[in-house]
């Protein structure tokens, strides 16, 4: 790091958690973001903050007014624009000195498998299941980290994990791959508070930065479950599916 960078960095640099070498590792990481909605807005723009040094931002969407009560990257002047060019003007002027890369699709296929490939750490803030079941299943593929999040209503959950450890279960071992789930369970259709999507896409921001400063991974094969109407926390463990099609 330089002169600049210790300055700008130096309350992050002093937890001893992170100290200069942590710091290191996140200018030289790459995190793939897949959806750039309430979740993902947040996410990103901490770990821009933080100082992770390339962030690509996939989402194949265009800002509408109604995204803005939670979509927190995005404004009133880019309402129209695609989401991932709004959301990197925005993370730009956070922080000039990262490395912003905008895919304007929805990842699929071999795409898919080759940016989790290429990242250090993937953060789904996707909103329906089928999206989650294939970034889940390239995660496994490719061995990359995984940090899931999910809000709705008033009710958000968590979940790390990490392939690179043989323990660890998968998203597909929580949901099962052949269950219809209901794809209309979304904030268009059942409606969220706003500051649930900030508290859940700040928290995957923070489960990144742990994997990527490889400490505290206490949050592994938990699902941590948030009822925001009473302000309480459950966490759940997670065991390993030896059946599980993706990662048994």
């Amino acid at each position: 790091m330089n002169d600049e960078q210790l300055l700008r960095y130096s309350r992050q640099v002093m937890v001893s958690q992170v100290d200069i070498a942590g710091q290191e590792k996140f200018l030289a990481a790459r995190v793939l973001i897949i959806g750039l909605g309430g979740l993902g807005c947040p996410a990103a723009m901490y770990l821009a903050a933080s100082g992770v040094g390339s962030l690509i931002l996939a989402d194949f969407d265009k800002v509408e007014s109604s995204n803005l009560q939670r979509q927190i990257a995005h404004s009133e002047n880019t309402v129209g624009e695609l989401k991932v060019e709004s959301a990197a003007t925005m993370l730009r002027g956070l922080n000039s000195d990262i490395k912003i890369i905008t895919i304007n699709a929805a990842l699929e296929g071999e795409a898919l498998l080759r940016e989790v490939h290429n990242s250090d750490v993937v953060l789904d803030c996707s909103d329906n299941f089928s999206t989650r079941m294939a970034v889940n299943k390239a995660c496994v593929e490719a061995r990359t980290p995984l940090v899931s999040g999910a809000a709705i209503r008033l009710e958000g959950q968590l979940a790390v994990f990490d392939s690179r450890n043989d323990d660890s279960p998968c998203y597909a071992c929580l949901y099962d791959l052949d269950e219809d789930y209901n794809e209309n369970l979304t904030c268009s259709e059942s409606g969220v508070l706003a500051p649930l999507v900030g508290v859940i896409g700040s928290m995957q921001a923070l489960e990144a930065l742990k994997l990527l400063a490889n400490f505290d991974q206490s949050s592994m094969g938990k699902l941590s479950l948030l009822d925001a109407a009473r302000l309480e926390w459950r966490q759940l463990s997670l065991q390993k599916d030896p059946s599980c099609k993706v990662c048994g």
